[in-house]
């Protein structure tokens, strides 16, 4: 029988009590369409108040969509995004942010367990500088990456200054920014205004949302226009005020924060107990809700015999075991007794 909770994804979690309450709480009577609405407002100046910045604030259905539509407002069809090799925007866009902006090359630089070096971005940008190339004009980073780890403080303000040397724009892909905020224990504004971020996309529907994230633009010259864009990419929804109440319901009591330390926390219970395993293997730091671990090719197919998911697109013998939000000791419990198990017999 299938276990009723995963690790396949974040994505396959419910609604938390949060956003449920609030959308309930929005579906009483009538509220203005396209987003000029009370809940939109609400929610885009609790983002405000929670980055202590001026920023600008969209809501887009998926972050492929809020990817996309935000590097496409910093690089132009001739222009070049630089990226490491494993970002969410090379390998899982399905070329959206090329599509979008119309042609711009994605270039892939290296760094360890996931995380862009800065001295990458410079030899990239400086690479070539005929008109035969096509020009460097922004860097996107993955914040937590999408090996699981985060981006220092320290590590972020680096890439700043090597993006400003080389007059690049700073592009956060923040799918599990609520992850790396909760592992980091700082500020939001520590991973984003301080270290010189021009747009975020925050994501929703990882940490509780049913649906949404919010493209937070700290650079207003970036976010020009952007509201266009969101109409003619299909972003414009007619019922706005489903997706703003959500935030407001995760934003308004700190749940945001809450439901991401719960899930990191899950995975450092998770990472503890498989570490002693024999045949198991831990393959990056464990920083976020993410535990990759390195299984015998038979306890993998075993386990997924049992009905445990989880993903193994990352390498032979590799797994990505995602903690969410609502997951459960008694969840971690059943799955290390089956691996245990299926090690020893």
């Amino acid at each position: 029988m299938t276990p009723p909770q995963q690790f396949t994804s974040d994505n396959c979690s419910g609604i938390c009590p949060e956003a449920m309450a609030a959308l309930v709480e929005a579906n009483h009577g009538h509220e203005r369409s396209y987003g000029d609405d009370g809940w939109t407002a609400e929610a885009c100046e609790r983002f405000r108040e929670l980055f202590e910045a001026d920023c600008q604030v969209y809501f887009v259905l998926t972050g492929t969509a809020g990817n996309a539509l935000a590097l496409a407002s910093t690089a132009r069809s001739h222009h070049s995004i630089i990226c490491h090799r494993v970002a969410h925007v090379e390998v899982d866009e399905c070329g959206a942010p090329e599509f979008f902006s119309h042609g711009a090359k994605i270039l892939l630089a290296d760094g360890v367990d996931g995380r862009i070096a800065p001295d990458a971005i410079g030899e990239i940008a400086t690479r070539r500088d005929d008109i035969h190339y096509p020009k460097a004009r922004t860097v996107s980073i993955t914040q937590s990456t999408e090996l699981g780890t985060v981006y220092q403080p320290a590590d972020l303000q680096a890439i700043q200054r090597a993006c400003r040397e080389h007059g690049l724009a700073l592009h956060m892909d923040g799918a599990r920014f609520a992850n790396a905020v909760a592992s980091l224990g700082c500020a939001p504004r520590a991973l984003t205004t301080d270290c010189g971020v021009d747009v975020l996309v925050f994501g929703g529907s990882k940490n509780g949302l049913a649906i949404g994230e919010a493209v937070v633009f700290f650079n207003a010259s970036v976010a020009e226009e952007f509201d266009y864009r969101c109409k003619q990419a299909g972003q414009l929804l007619s019922k706005m005020r489903f997706v703003a109440a959500q935030w407001v319901g995760v934003l308004r009591d700190g749940a945001w924060l809450r439901h991401a330390r719960h899930a990191n926390a899950c995975a450092a219970e998770l990472e503890g107990r498989l570490r002693p395993l024999p045949g198991v293997r831990i393959l990056y730091p464990r920083q976020a809700n993410a535990v990759f671990a390195h299984l015998p090719a038979e306890a993998i197919v075993r386990m997924q015999q049992r009905g445990w998911r989880f993903s193994t697109t990352f390498g032979p013998g590799a797994v990505r075991l995602m903690c969410s939000w609502d997951t459960r000791s008694e969840t971690i419990d059943a799955f290390v007794q089956d691996l245990k198990q299926v090690l020893g017999g």
